[in-house]
């Protein structure tokens, strides 16, 4: 993490494409054991924790200051078991792995690495502009 409010978008995306990174491994994790007994489809949820922490600032303030006064060491994404998906455990295994719906997910999630990494590119950029000149 980079020690300057100069980077601060960069900090938040680089939190993000860990969470990201995290999330296709989990779902690959998952399509690996669509076959397991008794397996319980995992997931990661980064986007809810990143809301959670800019709605402590004011509603009418910038995104700017918003990041600015985001804690990011309790932005930590984690895997955890999908709870939502219970309801659906149509297996007689008790297995609840979907694996066309996995299958999307992680070609979803491949797609939104790019963009994060297209976006930290992006920033990097800007920042080298705004230097030479």
């Amino acid at each position: 993490m980079i020690q300057s409010t100069a980077f601060d978008y960069i900090n938040v995306l680089d939190k993000a494409a860990d969470a990201s990174w995290l999330r296709e491994t989990v779902i690959a994790n998952n399509i690996s054991n669509a076959d397991t007994p008794g397996y319980k489809r995992r997931d990661v949820d980064f986007e809810t924790l990143l809301k959670h922490q800019l709605a402590k600032a004011d509603r009418f303030d910038s995104l700017d200051k918003k990041i600015k006064e985001t804690e990011l060491p309790l932005i930590t994404a984690t895997a955890h078991i999908d709870a939502a998906s219970y309801p659906y455990d149509y297996r007689l295994d008790g297995n609840n792995v979907d694996i066309q719906t996995e299958n999307v997910e992680l070609a979803s999630e491949q797609i939104r690495y790019q963009v994060i990494a297209n976006s930290i590119s992006d920033e990097f950029t800007a920042i080298k502009a705004a230097m030479s000149k």
